[in-house]
């Protein structure tokens, strides 16, 4: 854990001298930095979750730390099946896997929340003993009550703490009877001041606007209050790096950690991730979990570059930067207190980009590869042509589209079908365009001939302007119009001298002896 020394340096962000002394303190811990994600399978991994998790993920990386994932499962009446799983699955897909967690393991486990039970029992019944913690046997009706008659009068409900004030013999009583009890905490004025890593200076005095806070429920399970610093302590987190939303309970829980006698880790509260409008990024967007960006071609890295780009917190916010770059220009003292506004109409862009970094890169292309290659036996069904599927002809459309489309679906769509399937061309289409189509079937065919495998897109836009001026007096538009319409079937799209070369010589010579038979008939 980091010196007192360190974390003042580290946390007194208006400082500019001492701002600059972050990474000089934060570099003599390596290995001592131990962060974490603890997130509830109450529900899927989306966009907000994954840009705690990627903060957590470069601190830990930036300063040799460990990486940690905990699952916060013991509210078990809101558990979603498959969430726990699909988290951790999504955490390894977005390309900040966990150095410890339940599918990984580790030394300080378990890291399953409901298998930590005894844990928590022993901890609040150390709490009652030391008499910061007490058994409160209200019933449900009388909370609510309490609930109705605050709101009724116009003030914030909260607990009246009217068990902390039971006699011990009152308590027993109760307990052999078998009534049933939560455990409270007992909230103490006077709480000390602690240093944020973002938000500076901070200090709440919770036993003023709350009641003492449940830290056992009915069921056993603990609350979020005790389970989160009993399981921080033990797995040794020496900073914790959260949503701002907690950091007014963070007082409470530093009381907490007081009276167990630890000492409370270094404390980060990140702002808000808002979409462009300023409103609260909402569950039920169902566009913002990550599977449906996974579904529908998007990149981790663009998710990683787009949700820090919006953001603070490293030295640029250039589009395009892979994870070691997020890494090395991470810059603790650089996030500031300002939420972080998302435009997801943005991140096609940010995608077109990463893709092309794919693309270039020779491992990341094979995977291109393969999954294009999925997706257009599904797309297209037994339509396509076998040889349309070979690794060779699927890098060349990739290199020769790299920086054009934004996803892998994109190929697969209405614009790009000709790649995969030969296009149905009518002679009444061909007749619209010019009487000459049979003429410049055979000269490009014979093009193809001279030129074989040797066809690049800057060569043959060339040769297709000489093609042009042979044909009798057709303007040079016409002609690329019944070039595109023979290899495609469409009226736009790439240059014909780019779909050519995309489609190989052999291809282009079955479409333009087609095209030729369809004029012969005509």
């Amino acid at each position: 854990m980091l010196t007192q020394r360190c974390v003042w340096c580290v946390t007194a962000v208006r400082n500019v001298r001492v701002k600059l002394q972050l990474t000089r303190c934060c570099s003599t811990v390596q290995g001592d930095v131990r962060v974490r994600f603890a997130p509830s399978p109450t529900g899927f991994l989306h966009l907000g979750g994954l840009r705690t998790a990627l903060y957590n993920y470069v601190f830990a990386k930036k300063y040799g730390g460990s990486f940690v994932l905990r699952l916060e499962d013991t509210d078990q009446s809101r558990l979603v099946p498959g969430a726990a799983e699909s988290i951790e699955d999504m955490l390894e897909w977005a390309g900040v896997p966990p150095d410890e967690s339940p599918r990984q393991g580790g030394p300080l486990g378990p890291y399953l929340q409901s298998q930590r039970l005894d844990l928590y029992r022993q901890t609040a019944e150390q709490l009652v003993e030391s008499k910061h913690a007490y058994h409160c046997f209200c019933s449900s009706q009388r909370l609510d009550l309490l609930k109705k008659e605050a709101l009724r009068s116009g003030q914030t409900p909260r607990y009246d703490n009217r068990c902390r004030h039971l006699r011990d013999e009152q308590v027993q009583e109760k307990l052999a009877q078998g009534a049933p009890y939560v455990i409270r905490f007992r909230l103490e004025e006077g709480v000390e001041p602690f240093q944020d890593l973002i938000c500076g200076r901070s200090h709440h005095e919770v036993a003023q606007v709350e009641g003492d806070p449940v830290v056992i429920k009915a069921d056993g399970f603990p609350t979020y209050h005790l389970a989160n610093i009993v399981d921080d302590h033990y797995m040794k987190i020496s900073h914790v790096l959260r949503g701002s939303e907690w950091l007014i309970s963070t007082s409470k829980h530093i009381l907490m950690y007081r009276a167990l006698g630890w000492q409370p880790p270094t404390f980060g509260h990140l702002p808000l991730l808002l979409n462009k409008n300023g409103s609260k990024l909402s569950k039920r967007q169902g566009d913002i979990f990550l599977q449906s960006f996974q579904r529908n071609g998007v990149l981790p890295e663009a998710l990683l570059d787009i949700t820090t780009s919006c953001g603070s917190g490293f030295n640029t916010n250039r589009i395009g930067r892979r994870i070691d770059e997020l890494i090395s220009e991470f810059n603790p003292s650089k996030i500031t207190t300002h939420s972080a506004l998302l435009d997801l109409e943005k991140l096609p862009e940010f995608n077109r980009i990463h893709l092309q970094h794919h693309i270039e890169d020779e491992a990341k292309c094979k995977m291109l590869i393969k999954d294009l290659q999925a997706q257009i036996q599904q797309a297209c069904a037994a339509e396509f042509q076998e040889e349309d599927l070979q690794e060779d002809y699927i890098r060349r459309v990739l290199h020769l589209r790299k920086g054009h489309i934004s996803s892998l679906k994109e190929l697969v769509g209405p614009a790009y079908s000709y790649l995969w399937v030969r296009p149905s061309v009518s002679s009444q289409q061909v007749a619209a365009i010019t009487a000459e189509a049979q003429h410049i079937a055979s000269l490009v065919l014979k093009l193809i001939a001279e030129r074989r495998e040797e066809l690049t897109v800057d060569r043959l836009s060339k040769d297709l302007k000489t093609l042009a001026k042979q044909t009798k007096g057709i303007k040079y538009g016409e002609v690329m119009k019944l070039l595109r319409l023979a290899l495609s079937g469409l009226q736009q799209g790439p240059s014909v001298a780019e779909m050519m070369v995309c489609l190989g010589p052999a291809e282009i010579s079955h479409r333009f002896q087609k095209l030729l038979q369809l004029s012969e008939t005509s």
